[in-house]
């Protein structure tokens, strides 16, 4: 009787070890210290208990590899246990073993096929797989349909649909998906964006702006609201924002000479000329038309002499570049004193470029300048 006794309370007190040690594990897993967490649950007698908590310390501590392959063990053990079958396929998925995570995940949509979380990892599956997508929205949809405030779902679906350019379709998801999350940023986005796409610029500035007003800034955001401003005619604000693309991308070329043309319309012609110019030092392309531009700004500033390197740089691009040919002309004959100069310069024109949408005012201001010399020897 007494020998019993004395295996009972040792039999207790490895127990009450064994019960110590998950405790201790617990504790240390809760209080952030994965290391000796794992270390404790590798002393717990029943392994297969805790192989999910060891991979959730492993994925923790960024140990992926270890983590995927205490999941593996846990399933293997576990088999029929969805928690783990799903912690395990989703690490699977992250680390790019579609095959296997879609597999696991087709098992858990057999096994609770009204989940629509599984439905969703599942189009997140398909969506990473080649000639999937289709499939993809298909599982996505599933998701929606058995919960239809899903916004992960909703997403996915506006997102695929604003691709397709199916405007129609993304209000709908949109709208109800804000129906339930009147704060979403990505749905703001969506939003937005469905209206920049359908070129109601006026709606899709509102959209843009709620989206800012969420603390949301980007270099695509601050892009297309100025690209909107602009189509609105609201030059001052467009050029604000594409400003803000520059302190995404202070070397973006093509924001600098979007500047410069909103000025332009602005009648802002110096900062025109210097947006213009800072494009032209970053670009590295045929650039005819916009040297002709920069020429545009320097003649409404009277800078003819600037002018006239602007276009001849302009021709130089493009010898063909007609704008520059008859510009140039123009900018001579303001900048010139003598009338003859200026006179041949015109008829040169004309012999040249008989066919130029030009030749109309190259012909009527070439009778002013013969009038100006009959007048003038008189």
């Amino acid at each position: 009787m007494r020998k019993l006794l004395v295996i009972i309370y040792i039999l207790a007190l490895k127990a009450e070890a064994q019960s110590s040690a998950l405790d201790i594990g617990n504790d240390l897993f809760a209080k952030g210290n994965y290391t000796k967490a794992v270390k404790a649950y590798l002393e717990y007698n029943d392994s297969t208990a805790v192989f999910d908590k060891i991979a959730k310390s492993y994925m923790a501590l960024g140990l992926t590899n270890k983590a995927v392959l205490y999941y593996e063990k846990s399933f293997n053990a576990f088999p029929d246990n969805e928690l783990i079958m799903y912690n395990y396929a989703k690490i699977l998925l992250s680390t790019k073993q579609y095959n296997k995570a879609s597999h696991l995940f087709e098992k858990l949509i057999y096994k609770d096929y009204k989940n629509p979380n599984y439905h969703y990892q599942k189009g997140l599956v398909l969506e990473k797989m080649k000639d999937s997508m289709e499939k993809a929205i298909d599982r996505f949809n599933s998701a929606f349909r058995l919960d239809n405030s899903h916004q992960k779902s909703i997403v996915k679906l506006a997102k695929y649909y604003i691709k397709k350019r199916r405007h129609q379709s993304v209000d709908f998801y949109v709208d109800r998906g804000l129906e339930y999350a009147l704060q979403s940023p990505s749905l703001h986005s969506l939003k937005a964006q469905n209206y920049y796409y359908k070129e109601d610029y006026a709606k899709a500035i509102v959209w843009f702006e709620k989206l800012i007003a969420l603390g949301e800034s980007s270099e695509f955001i601050h892009e297309k609201l100025s690209l909107s401003y602009g189509h609105e005619y609201e030059y001052k604000k467009a050029i604000e924002q594409r400003k803000k693309v520059l302190e995404y991308n202070a070397m973006d070329a093509v924001s600098m000479y979007v500047i410069g043309q909103y000025y332009q319309r602005l009648n802002n012609h110096e900062e025109a000329e210097k947006w213009i110019t800072k494009y032209l030092k970053l670009s590295d392309i045929p650039l005819d038309a916009e040297y002709t531009n920069l020429g545009m700004s320097y003649n409404y500033q009277k800078k003819y002499k600037e002018a006239i390197d602007a276009f001849k740089t302009a021709l130089k691009e493009d010898s063909n570049n007609i704008s520059a040919q008859f510009f140039l002309v123009r900018t001579k004959d303001e900048f010139y004193k003598d009338i003859d100069a200026k006179i041949k310069l015109y008829k040169d024109f004309k012999d040249k470029y008989p066919k130029s949408p030009f030749l109309p005012m190259a012909e009527m201001r070439l009778s002013e300048l013969k009038k100006e010399k009959f007048l003038d020897q008189d």
